[in-house]
């Protein structure tokens, strides 16, 4: 620390005052916006979307002005700060704490702002200490920083404010840059299925068999599958019938149900390949159907039981997952059996999250639609299947199809006559691996981008680590600040402030 610094507790220069319990029955749609923690985002404080309250001189101490720092005391953000920028009068709720400088004059409240951004792990940390989030006034004072001079302090808010602006311009560059990478992945998946990527290797092509042929190849299979599980349904029934008819009836197997194709006018796109056609999803599925609509009871261990919230980034993850006991698992797969290959469709909370069923055994909520392949297998390529629902479902009509209040759904009717774009195999394989090897490259790109904006986070807490350990200006910056009228060493400005204060 340099020798014309001090360290000192934030309360030897502040008060952390609390705000004021106001009663939500006394909010109205007129009057006084009251600041609450929710109004208080990414280091700005506004009162756009505050509640209000009739104007009273009980709450005259409770006033944010422009220039206040106020801060979340307690909740699921706690810790969160920001600056109040405007002249508006405004109250201070409960649990907001404001950070009243003793000083204005002798302190820079910018200073102070940027500060408490680099105390925000620590004061993270102390409020996260309990099991419910919460930090008082007293631990937020009892902090401890280094105060500079005031000039410097000046100065040091021009430098951290000069480096974060042309951060936060490279930030924006990386973030624009993002936004492309996702425009070009939506025009990649378009293309394929307006069969532009493999326009050239479908005209060298002379035994290629359309779509249409190869739909009714997948209609015959389901049907002799069907068959099969006919049969094996009234052998199980004899059997059932010889035991005196213990335990439930075995349940019979549903005949697939075929509707026409959607013809082409019908498409949500500029066009499709003569040797291709639209059908619904349940043309191709053995089973369009959800899981289990009961709660089951979890287990420590057992099979796994996955809903929404583990399927993301267009896979199943298990790392997280519940667990049902093996038992409930055999009751659950006479419903919904998920197996490798199928496809996943989150239909509620979060809509339109796609992965295709790995090799593992598990059981699914309601919340997770299947698609199941099987019987078609032999004719379909799971990921031509995925991508194909990813470019017409993922990007659902949220007023037309989308149903529900606060909780959303997808229904399963609409997921079964969902359109699906058909391909002979041959093709299918070839648009997969044009499409991979495209969005291979964005993948990199977005990998970069990703690692640039966690940098630039990085750097920004190496400038403020800087800036509050005395290490930000250089030298002419520092021998320009000595030379301002009111500079003087940061022990001097402390006893001014506490004389000030007496």
């Amino acid at each position: 620390m340099r020798e014309d610094w001090i360290e000192i507790e934030l309360g030897e220069v502040l008060k952390l005052k609390n705000g004021f319990a106001f009663k939500s029955s006394k909010y109205r749609l007129e009057g006084i916006p009251i600041i609450r923690i929710s109004d208080i985002n990414q280091g700005i404080v506004t009162a756009d979307k505050a509640k209000r309250i009739t104007e009273n001189e009980e709450y005259n101490d409770y006033q944010v002005e422009f220039g206040d720092i106020l801060i979340a005391m307690s909740g699921a953000t706690t810790g969160k700060f920001g600056i109040y920028k405007s002249n508006q009068k405004t109250y201070q709720n409960q649990r907001v704490g404001k950070l009243k400088l003793h000083n204005d004059k002798l302190l820079d409240k910018n200073y102070i702002y940027y500060l408490l951004y680099s105390l925000r792990q620590t004061i993270e940390k102390v409020a996260y200490g309990g099991a419910q989030p919460n930090i008082s006034g007293k631990k937020v004072e009892a902090l401890e920083f280094k105060l500079a001079p005031l000039p410097e302090q000046r100065a040091i808010v021009a430098k951290i404010e000069q480096l974060f602006s042309e951060l936060d311009n490279g930030i924006a560059n990386l973030k624009a840059a993002k936004d492309k990478l996702e425009i070009y992945r939506q025009a990649v998946l378009k293309k394929a299925f307006e069969g532009e990527l493999t326009k050239e290797w479908r005209k060298q092509q002379t035994d290629l068999p359309t779509a249409d042929e190869l739909l009714e190849q997948i209609k015959d299979e389901r049907l002799k599958q069907y068959e099969n599980q006919l049969l094996d349904w009234e052998e199980a029934v004899s059997k059932w019938e010889a035991s005196g008819k213990q335990g439930k009836k075995p349940r019979k197997t549903r005949k697939p149900k075929f509707s026409e194709n959607v013809k082409f006018e019908e498409a949500k796109i500029d066009k499709i390949p003569f040797s291709w056609c639209l059908t619904e999803i349940q043309n191709i599925s053995d089973l369009v159907t959800d899981g289990t609509h009961h709660t089951p009871k979890y287990t420590d261990t057992g099979v796994k039981f996955i809903s929404v919230k583990d399927i993301y980034d267009e896979v199943v993850h298990f790392d997280k997952c519940k667990y049902v006991s093996e038992k409930t698992h055999l009751e659950l797969i006479n419903r919904c059996h998920p197996q490798k290959g199928d496809l996943l469709i989150t239909k509620s909370g979060t809509i339109g999250r796609l992965a295709i069923v790995p090799d593992e055994e598990f059981s699914l909520f309601v919340s997770v639609a299947l698609i199941k392949l099987q019987s078609a297998k032999k004719y379909l390529h799971p990921k031509w299947v995925y991508y194909s629902v990813k470019f017409h479902v993922a990007g659902l009509n949220v007023a037309h199809d989308i149903k529900g209040g606060l909780i959303k759904n997808y229904h399963l009717e609409d997921l079964r006559v969902a359109k699906i774009i058909l391909a002979p195999l041959k093709e299918q394989e070839r648009v997969i691996e044009e499409i991979e090897t495209r969005l291979s490259i964005c993948d990199n790109i977005l990998a970069n981008i990703e690692e640039g904006l966690k940098k630039s986070e990085a750097l920004r807490q190496s400038i403020l680590k800087q800036a509050f350990n005395g290490k930000l200006l250089s030298e002419e910056e520092l021998e320009a600040c000595r030379k301002e009228p009111d500079w003087e060493p940061a022990e001097k400005l402390l006893e001014r402030i506490k004389n000030d204060k007496k």
